[in-house]
């Protein structure tokens, strides 16, 4: 996938408001939705239907399914950070991925977060610490 292309679909999303479960660009979107929403772009219709899931972290019922999905419809990417490709986090001490942002450069991603929505930030230490798994977006079909 031209990573050219992805970056200027995530830019798109810079200043939509924050809105969980939500993947309207302008209106709302979580970290999800904005994966969503570029995959929209770069493909077209979305590849599955996603189910409800809580805001709350803690929330058993959907442990690793982020890095589930991400492993059956992204591809697992090494080596050094490169824009366009996808990262996952793990917040707060948990185990498993529950967050997820999209390089735009090596220092630089784009990510929804709570009361700032769509925003640009550094990917500091403590963000790259983070970080439990990248993936690109596949060749375009």
């Amino acid at each position: 996938m031209n990573t050219d292309l992805v970056v200027e679909a995530a830019r798109e999303w810079l200043g939509t408001p924050y809105r969980h479960q939500a993947a309207t660009l302008g209106a709302g979107c979580d970290c999800l939705g904005l994966l969503r929403g570029v995959w929209r772009t770069l493909y077209g219709d979305e590849p599955m239907v996603v189910p409800p899931y809580r805001a709350d972290m803690r929330d058993p019922a959907h442990a690793g399914a982020l890095l589930a999905a991400a492993e059956r419809f992204l591809v697992p990417v090494g080596g050094e950070l490169v824009a366009g490709q996808v990262l996952l986090f793990r917040l707060n001490g948990m185990a498993e991925a529950k967050h997820c942002g999209i390089l735009v450069s090596a220092e630089r991603f784009i990510h929804a977060q709570e009361r700032l929505g769509v925003v640009e930030a550094a990917l500091t230490e403590a963000w790259a610490r983070r970080v439990s798994g990248r993936f690109g977006f596949p060749a375009a079909k």
